[in-house]
């Protein structure tokens, strides 16, 4: 195994020189468990724990490593290794942790393309599509949109459901899927490039699994069938995990995500929502909310059918969303420099005493 065939290239070359690195060996984060790693290196797989200094430092989950880092590790003939930093990430795909407003959760680093994977007869929903987009256009990867489980309905249905995303969503590739016919699978090769690493983005049942047993060749995550009585996924990947394919196209598979909370994505709102934003532009005010005011080109280019009522609703529903997930980062940071400020000063009242 060599480092190149996990995407090592040029520019992790240059972060590992710049940041005086040369010393250690570098690898990759293929999985995490529970704050412990495991990382691929050219000697072989190493589980893996960071450094008591880096876990003092890290000022929240952005600074411990994720599935697609790379990392400046020391190795031991036990197969067990020291991560001893990070190397500044490419990309972060990542989304408000659940049920923990105001924080982060990284989903993966590093990554070139998502593969945003809905499956056709059940899970099909565009506003959701549409999340997926601003988490990838904010994070700076390209999107692909896959329709899975196209043998489950009639190919004029398939037809239907690819014209409506092209309605809402402009200039991102579709490709339609079975896995178990693997027809539209020559598509989805012809786009995976070698050294490149795709994450896959979807709900739990939408195949990403199968799908990526199918392109490695081999059976390396679990599948279970959708359930008879609730046509739902069973919730079977239970963690990330980086795998090479056959073609030498590097691919994380995800556990499925019930909620795709958007965190602080202004610019990837902007690139999803482009029509919106270029009518908002003429706007008579400024701060226009787009909901009720005189002279608002938004809701005019809505009634006039110019924009598609169902993604403006969208849009102002992940608007509210973006606006109070930053009102509770300040609210965090807030009570976070409070109580640094109360440690301080208690450290400074127990000194004084020991006088």
């Amino acid at each position: 195994m060599k480092l190149e065939d996990i995407g090592y290239n040029d520019r992790i070359q240059k972060l590992r020189n710049d940041n005086n690195l040369i010393d250690f060996e570098i690898g990759r984060v293929i999985s995490e468990h529970k704050e412990r790693y495991i990382v691929k290196t050219e000697k072989g797989d190493f589980e893996a724990e960071i450094t008591g200094n880096m876990r003092f430092s890290a000022k929240s989950r952005e600074d411990y490593p994720a599935v697609g880092d790379w990392v400046a590790l020391t190795t031991y003939d036990s197969d067990f290794s020291i991560i001893h930093k990070i190397l500044p990430r490419s990309s972060v795909i990542s989304r408000q942790a659940v049920g923990r407003f105001g924080e982060i959760q990284i989903i993966a680093t590093n990554i070139d393309y998502a593969l945003l994977v809905q499956a056709a007869d059940r899970d099909f929903n565009i506003n959701r599509l549409e999340r997926y987009l601003t988490i990838c256009y904010s994070s700076k990867v390209s999107p692909i949109i896959v329709l899975s489980k196209i043998d489950l309905i009639d190919e004029h249905l398939t037809f239907e459901i690819i014209d409506n995303i092209k309605v809402r969503i402009k200039n991102v590739p579709i490709i339609a899927i079975s896995n178990e016919s693997q027809d539209g699978y020559e598509k989805i090769k012809t786009i995976i490039e070698k050294g490149k690493t795709y994450c896959m983005l979807g709900s739990s049942g939408v195949g990403k699994s199968t799908l990526m047993n199918n392109l490695s060749g081999k059976s390396i995550m679990r599948t279970d069938a959708i359930s008879q009585s609730t046509n739902k996924g069973r919730h079977v990947t239970s963690h990330r995990e980086l795998v090479i394919i056959e073609n030498g196209g590097i691919l994380i598979d995800n556990p499925g995500m019930r909620e795709v909370g958007i965190a602080d994505s202004t610019s990837g709102l902007e690139m999803t929502f482009d029509l919106i934003i270029r009518h908002s532009k003429n706007c008579k005010f400024k701060d226009c909310t787009h909901t009720s005011e005189q002279g608002c080109s938004v809701i005019e280019a809505l009634e006039k059918g110019e924009i598609d009522r169902a993604s403006y609703e969208n849009y102002m529903r992940m608007e509210r969303e973006k606006a109070y997930f930053e009102s509770s980062v300040v609210e965090r940071r807030k009570k976070d420099k409070d109580f640094g400020k109360m440690l301080k000063n208690y450290k400074k009242d127990m000194n004084k005493n020991k006088c």
